[in-house]
């Protein structure tokens, strides 16, 4: 079967299966912070509590991902989903930060089933000279949850409580399991068979390797930064609602969405590197501005900047991501790559907590600048 039919005929159900697992985080990102606070959280334990989520997806994922290169893609992806849709049971019973870290845990161990083995899934199946196209789309797919879940959660939570936030990440991640389980094929045993199993220390030799787990890494902490503290700020400083907070997110990651699929066909016919360096530039400027803000008009206006970066760098990143898959393992480079997302998103609300502790909020948005400034120049030095 030609790859672009088949390509054609799976990617509705893995783009459900990454939005339903975005939507989840999405949906969350604007009250946890909140609901960490109502339970007596200071900002260093807001920041562990998101830093949870990461640290055991960090834990498991080059394991996942080394199983799926030689089991398949389709049961990691399943024990992903379902582990989402029950663990929204979670958070409707969390009574102090402990249940609540607990519940961050095994949901991320659970991501770790979902994203980077669909984003394995579609780089098996990318035709060659197309990895940008194919991966702007999977990216929009991924942002797009994202997009939709702060204003859902926001709105959801001011008009009917935070429980009916967690019950639709529940509901969603549901629909998207049964969704997998009746239409998804299983990668041939004849793909399988031919995927290269590269050590990882193989792949630790690969300079371009060495620049994108940089670059995720750096990208990770600005996004940590963002999800984790944006909303403390807000309401802190600009005296915000939450729904006007999850407008913010959300016009921000629409617009990264809504870049994907047209920079990425940029990104199969001009210089990657370039893109990501470029987008990476602008992605830290924007961070370091966000304290300059005073109301919710320039903190929105701001958020359009931030989405432009991202739409550069990020296509032109996955497509160099899905070529390096071709020479060691897509399962195993996407899980690596994923697991650079992780620690960052593991180490940036840790230290971005300890920050706001120790100074105030704005200061964590000019950390995460800085990071992004050290991420892209190792990025530069690393591929040059």
């Amino acid at each position: 079967m030609p790859q672009t039919y088949m390509m054609k005929k799976v990617f509705p159900v893995l783009a459900i299966s990454m939005f339903a697992s975005m939507l989840g985080a999405g949906v969350i990102s604007p009250l946890l912070p909140l609901y960490s606070e109502s339970m007596g959280a200071t900002g260093i334990w807001i920041g562990i509590t998101f830093a949870s989520f990461s640290i055991s997806r960090s834990i498991l994922l080059p394991f996942i991902g080394r199983l799926s290169d030689r089991r398949g893609r389709k049961l990691f992806l399943c024990i992903g989903l379902a582990g989402y849709a029950i663990i929204s049971l979670g958070y409707v019973l969390a009574n102090n930060i402990n249940h609540l870290i607990l519940t961050r845990l095994v949901q991320g161990a659970a991501s770790g089933m979902i994203l980077p083995i669909a984003m394995a899934y579609i780089g098996d199946l990318s035709p060659e000279g197309e990895e940008g196209k194919w991966m702007g789309y999977a990216n929009a797919a991924f942002f797009s949850g994202f997009a939709v879940g702060p204003l859902l959660g926001g709105t959801l939570a001011d008009w009917f409580g935070m429980n009916a936030a967690f019950f639709t990440m529940g509901g969603v991640n549901l629909l998207a399991f049964l969704l997998v389980i009746f239409l998804l094929p299983e990668v041939s045993r004849q793909k399988m068979a031919t995927t290269p199993h590269s050590s990882y220390r193989e792949m630790g030799a690969s300079r371009m390797l060495r620049g994108l787990f940089s670059y995720r890494v750096a990208y990770a902490i600005s996004r940590a930064s963002l999800f984790s503290f944006l909303s403390i700020f807000a309401t802190s400083c600009l005296s915000l609602s939450t729904t006007l907070i999850g407008i913010v997110l959300t016009t921000h990651i629409a617009l990264i969405t809504l870049f994907q699929p047209y920079l990425g066909r940029i990104a199969d016919r001009y210089n990657r590197r370039a893109m990501i360096i470029l987008g990476s530039i602008i992605n830290f400027t924007f961070l370091a501005l966000i304290p300059l803000t005073h109301n919710f008009w320039q903190l929105l206006g701001l958020s359009v900047l931030g989405s432009l970066g991202a739409g550069i760098s990020l296509p032109a990143a996955t497509a160099l991501s899905v070529t390096e898959g071709r020479k060691f393992g897509m399962g195993s480079t996407m899980s690596i790559l994923m697991m650079a997302m992780s620690i960052g998103m593991a180490t940036g609300p840790v230290a971005c907590g300890a920050i706001a502790d120790a100074l105030n909020v704005g200061s964590v948005f000019y950390f995460a600048a800085f990071m992004g400034l050290v991420g892209t120049s190792l990025f530069i030095w690393f591929t040059r």
